[in-house]
């Protein structure tokens, strides 16, 4: 393996999963970002899935879409968010995609007859996507998916255990996330499921330099003299990751502990001390919020809140701009298709009312019900994606006379279709990564919604598609008051829809959310939040929830001055 000026830090986690290696990958790496080291994250994911683009958002989480038109694991979207990197296709690799490679390979004779195995034709794989991650970097943070035990991760394991010999143990450094469970019984955190965890790891020839122990506890330091003799690591490695009420206090938090010092001592590396201004002034920014504004997400993945996970960041990085939080209302779209419906519960106190993209025909009629009540109430809405379309098939049904008016997805027999497979697609079989992917640029018209939250005609965003406006249509639908506001430059393809005499309604067939971060929130969800917070004030609502906001809020940043200031 060639030399490299890089240095690597391999995030892996144990016990059980869900304990939030993305997050604490991405708040490490905004630290070192704010040290001055060039840094990017990559995530290994063990499935083998070449990428998640046909998994169900319900199992997987949503798909992040990167500039270059990767479909990726949601994590992705936590680095952009914390960091000041755009990640593109080498900064996620599965499974799939590694023995895809190998096999295509095998198949060229690339290997000269050699029998191919996993060691180390497959492991060798592994390593060379990290290389080609690292180019003019400082630091490279490898965060491997799952957890340590798995049988789908052994060979990334593997990988990175031969890595650090490869590029020399002084380059490279294992932190190890694990769990402290607090046993209500006897009142006690346990730190056994850590010990095993971190023994688990050793048997694969790992040696974890830092443990960050996450916990809902205070981790005293009796215990962490524990897992010191019982980890083989020292005392000062040993990092407690405590529950905190905001994603964005995580790097706060971790600073407060130490780990961005101990790292930089262990990578034998000089950086100067690091400026978190910008994230202490967010931090205290989130905590005293005292009034809150309430946003009806109409979708048909409520029930786990990472399928829409970048949507719902979007919603309260807008909020932070507009000094208002923004709760959420989840609302299953398939409930408002039901005859004896009354879409005034679903919807009091909702001021303003957003359906995301997704795919196939299950509750689509419960969205296209939930626009017709934004339109005809005069309630801020905004549509992504499907949700653009479904707004132009409402419109073309309800408004431009049009009863029969639908999307080839949905009825392929329609004699209607406002909405159609785009031209490009109709011959594309297979399903995974064949999708309209990725940055492609916008020319917005003047005098529009559009125009006077990004104050500027040309644009680019990211989009996951294979559907788009009917253009045979267009003329109608605007003679009936559609205003088509963005459309790709040589106006072809309609990008954005509004319609006339409403205080805000917006369609866009890209997915904005996937550019939002909580240091730069989207301009089209700031003008929207803005929207329902004037909704909400006509309608009496934000008053109603302000003074419970007030008080949990106060309460909260009280008890966290000493760590934000």
């Amino acid at each position: 393996m060639a030399k490299t000026k890089t240095k690597f830090i391999f995030v892996t986690g144990g016990v059980v999963s869900s304990l939030g290696k993305g997050i604490a990958a991405a708040s490490i790496g905004a630290l070192l970002e704010n040290r001055g080291l060039r840094v990017s994250i990559q995530k290994l994911d063990p499935y083998i899935n070449v990428d998640p683009g046909t998994m169900s958002p319900i199992q997987h989480g949503e798909v992040f879409v990167t500039a270059d038109g990767a479909e990726t694991d949601l994590d992705l979207g936590h680095y952009e968010r914390f960091l000041s990197i755009q990640t593109s296709k080498t900064n996620n690799f599965t499974t799939g995609k590694i023995y895809n490679s190998v096999i295509q390979k095998e198949r060229r004779g690339e290997y000269l007859g050699s029998t191919v195995q996993v060691i180390p034709h497959i492991t060798d794989e592994i390593k060379s996507c990290i290389m080609r991650a690292a180019n003019d970097l400082d630091i490279l943070i490898v965060e491997i998916g799952g957890t340590v035990g798995d049988i789908e991760s052994l060979p990334f394991v593997e990988a990175i255990r031969q890595f650090g010999a490869d590029v020399g143990t002084e380059n490279v450094l294992y932190i190890h996330l694990t769990l402290i469970p607090y046993i209500n019984a006897s009142q006690e955190l346990k730190s056994k499921p850590t010990q095993h965890s971190v023994q688990k790891l050793r048997e694969y020839g790992i040696q974890p330099n830092i443990l960050l122990c996450r916990t809902e506890h205070e981790l005293p330091q009796d215990i962490k003299n524990k897992i010191s003799l019982f980890c083989n690591v020292h005392t000062s490695s040993v990092f407690m990751a405590k529950d905190v009420s905001s994603i964005y206090e995580v790097p706060l938090a971790l600073h407060h502990e130490g780990i961005d010092e101990k790292i930089i001592e262990l990578l034998n590396m000089w950086t100067r001390k690091p400026d978190l201004k910008k994230w202490k002034n967010l931090v205290e920014t989130i905590y005293s919020l005292e009034k809150s504004v309430t946003i009806a997400l109409v979708g048909k993945y409520v029930n786990l809140v990472d399928s829409y996970k970048s949507l719902n960041e979007a919603l309260r990085h807008a909020g932070y701009k507009n000094q208002c939080k923004v709760q959420m209302k989840y609302i299953d779209s398939e409930e408002l298709e039901k005859d004896s419906v009354n879409m005034n519960d679903y919807f009091d106190g909702c001021a303003g009312i957003l359906v995301p993209g997704g795919f196939g025909n299950r509750g689509i009629e419960g969205k296209i019900k939930a626009i017709q009540y934004a339109r005809e109430n005069n309630i801020p809405f905004f549509g992504i994606c499907l949700g653009m379309q479904l707004a132009v098939i409402e419109f073309a049904r309800h408004v431009a006379n049009l009863p029969d008016a639908n999307s080839n997805e949905f009825d392929s027999n329609t004699t209607t279709p406002v909405i159609s497979l785009m031209s490009e697609q109709k011959a594309i079989t297979n399903k995974g990564a064949t999708m309209r992917l990725g940055h492609y640029p916008c020319v917005i018209e003047k005098d529009t919604f559009a125009y006077t939250a990004y104050g500027e005609r040309k644009i680019d965003e990211r989009h996951r598609h294979r559907y788009e406006f009917n253009s045979e249509y267009k003329d109608l639908l605007c003679k009936n008051g559609l205003v088509i506001s963005g459309a790709s430059p040589d106006n072809l393809l309609v990008e954005m829809v509004e319609i006339k005499n409403h205080p805000w309604f917006l369609g866009c067939q890209f997915h904005p959310e996937f550019q939002s971060t909580a240091m730069k929130a989207h301009p089209i969800f700031v003008d929207f939040i803005e929207a329902s917070i004037k909704h909400a004030k006509h309608m009496d609502w934000i008053e109603k929830k302000t003074s419970i906001a007030s008080q949990s809020q106060k309460t909260q940043t009280k008890t966290r001055k000493t760590k934000i200031v």
